[in-house]
């Protein structure tokens, strides 16, 4: 589980907005293998499977 990221909540509004914010929920639902993979290529591979899945 060391993959995962921190995902805290902020009172401002503004703050919502930031990048970080943003992705941390969707990055700590994917997928073990996704999220594992050895290589940014195989890490691309995999994630076009689970997004092309979901359509």
């Amino acid at each position: 589980n060391g993959h995962k990221l921190n995902h805290r909540k902020f009172h401002l509004n503004l703050r919502k907005n930031f990048f970080t914010v943003r992705v941390t929920e969707h990055w700590n639902r994917l997928p073990r293998e996704v999220v594992k993979s050895p290589s940014l290529e195989i890490l691309k591979t995999r994630l076009d499977v689970i997004l092309g899945n979901m359509l």
